[in-house]
């Protein structure tokens, strides 16, 4: 199975960090808010991980972890 495209966005909120992640071929996006000391793969894959599990919710795709890729490659 291919790999989908993630968007991935940082915007500095503050003493905080918000990440959004986005599915460009259903529109789909979330959002979390972490601390900047967490680094960026660790937040980036939350919301990797946080978008597979609304899309896999709403039935519109398989779950990520089930195409074996790994959070933030596209």
């Amino acid at each position: 199975m291919p790999q989908r495209e993630t968007l991935i966005e940082f915007i500095r909120v503050g003493a905080y960090v918000k990440v959004s992640a986005v599915d460009p071929e259903t529109l789909t996006e979330v959002s979390i808010v972490g601390q900047p000391s967490c680094g960026e793969y660790a937040l980036e894959e939350l919301a990797v991980r946080k978008l597979d599990y609304v899309l896999k919710k709403k039935g519109l795709r398989p779950s990520i972890n089930d195409a074996g890729s790994a959070p933030g490659t596209a």
